[in-house]
């Protein structure tokens, strides 16, 4: 039989090494995806040159690649660019009209970037979302869909803009057009800053809807700045993640927990040179 010397010896070191795995397991990375890069951050750089803007995004530490123009280039010549530097496009944004006349495009071009998503991020209309917009655009996504997974292998994405959280019976326009699609044709990028923005929860709308949503523009609104359901803010009010009004680590817990596979930086402030290396070394230091 142990003395009750040994006994309390014992259960302190068990105690010890709880407190150490408890501990590591605190120190663990809450992001450990490496994120991506939306080419809407750097429009004025690629806009310029191409090949040197991926050259500048690869030095920070970046690969994955969201294309939402080609930049007066070819699927193909961006598919060079990218190969040559050990870069993947994952995502393809295209517009509304894109996919309305000239789906079959879209879709060649999507696999020739080697993307595996086609993301749009705005449906046209004028004056407040409406619950006839939503029906339209629930029937849209459908069709896009089915076209893209079938004919194509591709997974097709709706990225809220803001102007879907319109309310509606008991929630929003967005529940209506994420209950309304069908998930086997229809999956989403969720935009945190536009989802936050019109006045919902990020990281509430991930679990309650954790098989719908595929990507994630990571993004944070300037402190102060007050909301609406407009869809548009002026692009000097991204910041930096971390500095601005979103609790971006319970954004990343929820997603966790969720479909997501890709996260992609978007910055839109002509800041953006200065204010991507700090979201970079922010997104690094969170731990769990």
């Amino acid at each position: 039989m142990k003395s009750l010397f040994s006994r309390v010896v014992t259960a302190l070191v068990i105690g010890l090494i709880g407190l150490q795995s408890a501990h590591a397991q605190s120190n663990q990375p809450l992001m450990t995806v490496a994120p991506g890069m939306v080419s809407y951050t750097y429009r004025a750089s690629f806009a310029k040159d191409v090949a040197a803007t991926l050259d500048t995004i690869k030095a920070l530490g970046i690969t994955n690649m969201e294309f939402s123009n080609l930049f007066g280039r070819t699927a193909a010549e961006i598919r060079q660019l990218l190969d040559e530097r050990g870069m993947r496009c994952t995502s393809f944004g295209v517009g509304y009209p894109d996919l309305q006349n000239k789906l079959a495009e879209v879709g060649k071009n999507a696999q020739t970037l080697g993307a595996s998503f086609v993301r749009v991020a705005w449906v046209p209309h004028k004056g407040p979302f409406t619950l006839d917009l939503a029906k339209q655009t629930v029937a849209d996504f459908n069709s896009f869909g089915k076209q893209l997974k079938e004919q194509y292998g591709l997974t097709f994405c709706y990225h809220n803009h803001g102007y879907e959280f319109e309310l509606h019976e008991q929630g929003t326009l967005m529940d209506y057009i994420i209950q309304q699609t069908n998930p086997d044709y229809v999956s989403f990028e969720i935009d945190i800053l536009w989802t936050y923005f019109p006045g919902a929860d990020p990281a509430a709308l991930i679990s309650k809807y954790p098989t719908r949503f595929k990507l994630m523009h990571l993004k944070d609104l300037r402190k102060g700045v007050i909301g609406n359901l407009s869809g548009g803010t002026p692009v000097t009010n991204d910041v930096a993640l971390g500095t601005g009004q979103i609790d971006i680590p319970s954004v990343l817990r929820a997603a966790r927990k969720s479909s997501i596979e890709h996260f992609y930086i978007e910055d839109e402030s002509p800041s953006y040179a200065t204010q991507v290396p700090q979201t970079i070394a922010y997104l690094k230091q969170l731990t769990n």
